[in-house]
């Protein structure tokens, strides 16, 4: 009797254990998580940017430190866990960035430490190492700027779909082949970099000429692919080539994304379902948060001013993605203060504001404490910046000039002045996107003045006969996304429509005809990134004789200099040229493209 007990106790105690056990394997594993922090189109934005108040406070947005503080929190939030991601366009664009060619943005990128970065077009803007954003001298290397910075940088910058002309191949100067592995948290992580295909328009073409950039779509699944086959479990594309959604309420709801003309839907929409993973898209400076073929991609207007997040969830068996898990954060603003009644820093919101209530802002449950590391690290950028920009010109706008890009501009139209007076030609043209800030009235400085043209472009004359000048402005008014460009000597009538075709007539000013005999012909002046054929104007001039195209008439004078000299020629005064060169017909509203 006694041993049968001990037996039956030992069976019930045996029960007991394996039902405990059972509990115990009955739990699941935790799936593994992986923050990915995505920013794009830097352009060397390493200060805040700075709006003063009606009360007299200067709201601050953005900038390096403040970027630093949500990273920091992300990390806590997510140790070991965070993939830092920049999809391209991170130098050109700021005095302390273009002083340093990038370098002082590689120092904040080393300390933010980036994980990998895409290879954006205006990467390739600085040319040569030193003065010059272009190769004129003997031994002078068009990519120098760049690979130094590459030599500087702690982290790889990556394009898949980059190519040596000469050999067919990816650039040994790049280090890699567009690609990178890593772990994070045991699971294998590949990275795919892109640049946008029309990179050669889209910067000085005579730096990028012994490159290829081919088209995004097979390029990614190459580069996908070889990813997968050295050990891959999630594959992330970071592309300096973006869309536009202006709705982020709803990741799932793509009505709002323009789909007409997104150079990263296009490619999503080419590639096999599994490709990728998710997406940190860039170039286009508009905002996404969305997901394409259960893809996620996020893209923010860039230059600092906010990030996004997608979160991705591995089971740790199967080693794949649990898509139902996937979260998207678009665009989150970056503000270390913001205005205690609307909780926002930016400043367009806030400048007219009466009152405005500036408080600590947190994130992630926890405040959010610019790093104080950051400053060192950028005072030797900042001193340089400082001595340019408060250099005084002997100038004077008597009038605010500002820019325009979809409608007409003063500021646009002034240098199409500047360009058609410098070269003594018959007629000025500027693209919109060569101009990025307005001049204010009064005084001017050199930073004023080259926060408004920074880029280092020169005045070029093209002599063109009346059918090649007809040809050449439909199309620089024929891009897709609307631009207008300045013109000098000339009117145009535009549909209102964007669009290949929009050019409906021109003439000459005060409506004098146009001549389209061959044998007539016109000196155009414009920026030698224009005569070599970038923003869409290569279909042309690729076809114009080389005695035809003069890169330098004006001893190399850029646009810079060029403006100076046309203000102090006037008595050292900027007048505010008129509007009205730019006319409309047709309707008087589009559609909304992609809906």
């Amino acid at each position: 009797m006694r041993s049968f007990r001990l037996i039956a106790l030992a069976l019930v105690g045996g029960a007991t254990l394996a039902c405990s056990g059972a509990r115990t394997r009955a739990a699941p594993p935790e799936p593994i998580r992986i923050t990915l922090v995505g920013i794009n189109d830097f352009h060397g934005q390493v200060e805040p940017h700075r709006t003063p108040l009606k009360d007299g406070q200067v709201l601050e947005e953005g900038g390096a430190a403040t970027l630093a503080a949500y990273v920091a929190r992300l990390r806590a939030d997510n140790p070991g866990g965070v993939v830092l991601l920049d999809a391209g366009d991170m130098f050109q664009g700021t005095l302390p960035s273009n002083l340093t060619e990038g370098a002082v943005v590689v120092d904040v990128y080393n300390h933010l430490g980036v994980t990998a970065a895409a290879i954006g077009n205006h990467e390739f803007d600085y040319g040569p190492v030193g003065p010059g954003s272009m190769a004129k001298r003997p031994g002078d290397d068009p990519l120098g700027a760049l690979k130094a910075r590459i030599g500087q940088a702690r982290f790889p910058m990556l394009s898949a779909n980059l190519r040596d002309a000469a050999t067919g191949k990816p650039p040994d100067w790049t280090g890699n082949d567009g690609t990178y592995l890593l772990e994070v948290k045991g699971v294998k992580v590949g990275i795919l970099g892109l640049s946008t295909e029309a990179t050669p328009k889209v910067t000085n073409p005579a730096n990028v000429e012994s490159l290829r950039f081919l088209p995004l779509a097979p390029a990614a699944l190459e580069a996908s692919r070889s990813l997968r086959a050295r050990g891959a479990e999630v594959v992330v594309a970071v592309a300096h080539a973006g869309g536009k959604c202006t709705d982020l309420n709803n990741p799932r709801d793509t009505s709002s994304c323009d789909q007409g003309d997104a150079e990263i839907l296009s490619m999503v929409k080419r590639l096999p379902l599994g490709t990728l993973d998710a997406i940190v898209a860039g170039h286009t400076h508009q905002t996404m948060g969305h997901f394409f073929a259960n893809v996620p991609i996020i893209e923010t207007t860039g230059q600092a001013r906010s990030l996004g997040v997608v979160e991705l969830f591995v089971d740790p068996g199967s080693r794949r993605i649990l898509p139902g898990r996937t979260r998207i954060q678009a665009a989150i603003p970056l503000c270390a203060k913001v205005d205690a009644t609307q909780g926002t820093c930016d400043g367009r919101r806030l400048r007219d504001a009466p009152q405005v209530r500036l408080e600590p802002a947190s994130f992630l449950a926890g405040p959010v404490v610019p790093d104080a590391k950051v400053a060192p690290l950028l005072a030797p950028a900042l001193a340089l910046a400082r001595e340019a920009q408060h250099r005084q010109l002997g100038l004077v706008a008597s009038a605010p000039l500002a820019r325009g890009y979809t409608e007409e501009g003063v500021l646009g139209n002034l240098v199409a002045d500047v360009l058609r007076a410098s070269a003594k030609a018959d007629v000025g043209l500027m693209n919109p996107g060569g101009v990025r800030a307005d001049l204010p009235a009064g005084p001017l400085t050199f930073g004023q003045v080259f926060e408004a043209l920074p880029f280092d472009n020169t005045v070029a004359v093209v002599t063109l006969t009346g059918p090649e000048l007809a040809r050449l402005l439909t199309l620089a008014y024929g891009n897709p996304m609307g631009a207008v460009f300045a013109v000098s000597g000339l009117e145009v009538t535009l549909e209102r429509c964007p669009g290949a075709g929009r050019l409906s007539g021109v003439t000459l000013t005060g409506g004098q005809p146009l001549v389209f005999d061959p044998q007539k012909t016109y000196r155009v002046a414009l920026p030698d990134f224009l005569a070599r054929g970038g923003d869409g104007l290569e279909p042309l001039l690729r076809q114009v004789p080389p005695e035809r195209i003069e890169m330098t008439p004006v001893n190399g004078l850029d646009l810079r200099e060029a403006l100076i000299t046309y203000g102090k020629a006037r008595g050292g005064t900027l007048e505010a040229p008129a509007l009205g060169r730019v006319r409309y017909a047709g309707v008087a509203a589009c559609p909304q493209a992609g809906r």
